[in-house]
């Protein structure tokens, strides 16, 4: 049976079970829709969240980032994972605590204004449509590539996955699926990546293949090869780090505090029964989430040695038939320039129109005044993004490995798809609804236009992921710089700092969120040729910007808090209810 055939087995197998799960634990309250009725075990609290946290970025990009940026990606690990810790610790055990359905809910109620709500609101939504229109994109390539129909169909095929366990499921439905997801996803990701770790060091755990020497003879470990490799064609050195410290800190603290601040993930310890359930599947999640995590940078590194092992100085006539059918849709490409048919990879962009990334430019598109561009020999075009796709492909694997991982990364878009959906709708039926504009709903009412919203938001996604428009390649920045500056501060504020008042809250947000939307989109789309370090603030990029962002939203916070009159007494006694235990400080009976 061909990889195709096979392919096509293992995604109707998959959906059937998302779907069946579906209807097996549909949502009959609004309790049930939004949190999963409260009663999910840590266990199973632990792998959804995974699989939230883990989207097509995490399954797709990441490795892909890494292949391509070789030390430099590693701010994309250091940032995710330290997000996720920063999460755990600070936030989801008080959050959980507080007992309400969702973040604008929390800051709300905490800074005792509708304002705050719908500024909240409004930052979650821009968030979350960010990064579902790249999910709902990775579905569309998923479903070109391997199972050969078209981009639009892709989509709708995945939308309506997605209605099914996210309209008529709610919470409950997407986290028992999420369950499944996360299992398909991490056996899709691991299996390959065990398989050419055995290919290349001959050790069957990739953590420890990406430090042991290739079972080439040449004595040499798997980094001193690549980096001799990618030398030799004139690329830089794969271990050696191009960008500066300052907006490596900024970059990697953007990506923490921008994680930590994502409403999908933080609604997700609202569905254990208790507070100390929270922190176990925050502990648990990150085991999960490790497992992925700590294999992505050898998958990334095996992935660029086998690429350019594979491709360059290689017969076109001869190459796989992989590399053609990337081509088809325009994640490869090769011009033969010396028109000698074969195929050479070097530095260099080699068409019009084609981004490059090599030493001359750097990932997030700015010159290196040091290496000015000149006339390029190189050939290959190739898209970041199907390292991890096309990984199995390059290293001749097995068929059913193909069809297994393309099974996979449809399972990491789809979970986080379905969890940002959720949120995009509670946000506009519980907040924007219930609590601010017809505060008079019922419960049946509240979950008709929990439904309705969902209805629409994926209607919204799908046309996105369909007819995406230009800045979708560069939403990594807007995303995660958003939640890092508007969001983050207020939530931590919120729950660590008495004084904080609504006045305090509000400025800070709005501020945070303008300055950090007005920066990235003037380098990004309203003046890219000027997006150089020379241009940038302090050198810190459009994808650190953040950082900076929630530094004026936390000063002006702050400042402004102690210039107006201090929070209501009940507020600060909910904030002492949230962080203090009950029973401390009282007299101990012997």
């Amino acid at each position: 049976m061909d990889a195709q055939s096979l392919t096509y087995i293992f995604v109707a197998l998959s959906f059937g079970l998302y779907i069946g799960i579906a209807i097996w634990s549909r949502a009959g309250s609004t309790n049930e829709f939004y949190v999963a009725g409260g009663g999910v075990h840590p266990i199973a609290n632990g792998m959804a969240t995974a699989a939230d946290w883990m989207s097509a970025a995490s399954f797709i990009s990441m490795a892909g980032i890494i292949a391509f940026l070789g030390y430099d990606g590693a701010v994309y690990l250091m940032g995710w994972t330290g997000g996720y810790v920063i999460l755990a610790l600070l936030l989801a055990p008080y959050l959980r605590k507080f007992g309400q359905f969702t973040v604008p809910d929390f800051i709300g109620t905490r800074y005792y204004s509708t304002t705050a709500r719908v500024i909240a609101v409004i930052c979650l939504i821009l968030i979350s449509f960010t990064y579902v229109a790249g999910q709902m994109r990775g579905v569309g390539i998923v479903f070109s590539q391997f199972l050969n129909i078209p981009i639009f169909w892709g989509v709708i095929v995945g939308m309506a996955i997605v209605f099914m366990y996210a309209v008529l499921g709610g919470m409950k439905g997407i986290t028992y699926t999420q369950v499944a997801q996360y299992c398909v996803l991490i056996f899709a990701y691991l299996v390959p990546a065990i398989f050419i770790s055995m290919l290349i060091t001959g050790i069957p755990i990739p953590q420890i293949g990406l430090g042991a020497e290739v079972a080439d003879g040449s004595g040499l470990s798997v980094l001193d090869k690549l980096d001799q490799t990618l030398t030799e064609l004139g690329f830089a050195a794969y271990t050696q780090g191009g960008k500066s410290t300052i907006d490596v800190f900024a970059i990697t603290m953007a990506l923490m505090i921008g994680t930590a601040g994502l409403p999908h993930v933080i609604v997700r310890f609202f569905t254990v029964p208790k507070v100390s359930d929270a922190r176990k599947s925050a502990g648990y999640a990150l085991i999960f989430i490790a497992l992925l995590y700590t294999t992505a940078p050898a998958v990334g590194a095996f992935a660029r040695l086998n690429f350019v092992e594979t491709i360059h100085n290689t017969q076109y006539s001869d190459v796989a038939g992989w590399f053609k059918s990337w081509e088809n849709i325009g994640l490869i490409g090769w011009e033969d320039k010396n028109e000698d048919g074969r195929i050479q990879y070097h530095p260099g962009a080699p068409f019009e129109g084609k981004p490059t990334f090599g030493p001359e430019r750097r990932a997030d598109g700015s010159r290196d005044v040091l290496n000015p561009p000149t006339a390029s020999d190189n050939e290959v075009y190739v898209d970041r993004d199907i390292m991890v796709l096309a990984n199995p492909e390059i290293a001749a694997l097995p068929d059913w490995v193909i069809a297994l991982v393309a099974a996979g990364s449809l399972a990491a878009a789809l979970s986080t798809a379905a969890g940002l959906l959720l949120v995009i709708s509670t946000s506009v039926s519980h907040d924007l609804m219930k609590k601010t504009f017809a505060k008079g709903l019922t419960d049946r009412q509240e979950l008709f236009y929990a439904r309705l919203a969902a209805v629409t938001a994926i209607g919204i996604a799908g046309y996105l992921g369909i007819d995406p428009p230009g800045f979708v390649a560069q939403v990594v920045a807007f995303a995660f710089g958003l939640a890092a500056a508007s969001l983050f501060p207020a939530i931590l504020l919120g729950i660590f700092d008495k004084r904080m008042n609504r006045e305090g809250a509000i400025v800070g947000m709005l501020a945070g969120l303008i300055f950090t939307l007005t920066y990235i989109a003037y380098f990004k789309f309203v003046s890219p040729e000027t997006n150089t370090a020379e241009n940038w603030l302090f050198g810190i990029s459009p994808e650190g910007i953040g950082t900076v962002g929630a530094v004026i939203n936390f000063a002006l916070a702050l400042v402004i808090s102690r210039c107006t009159a201090p929070a209501p007494h009940h507020v600060t006694a909910l904030v002492d209810n949230i962080r203090i235990p009950k029973g401390v400080g009282e007299p101990q009976n012997h």
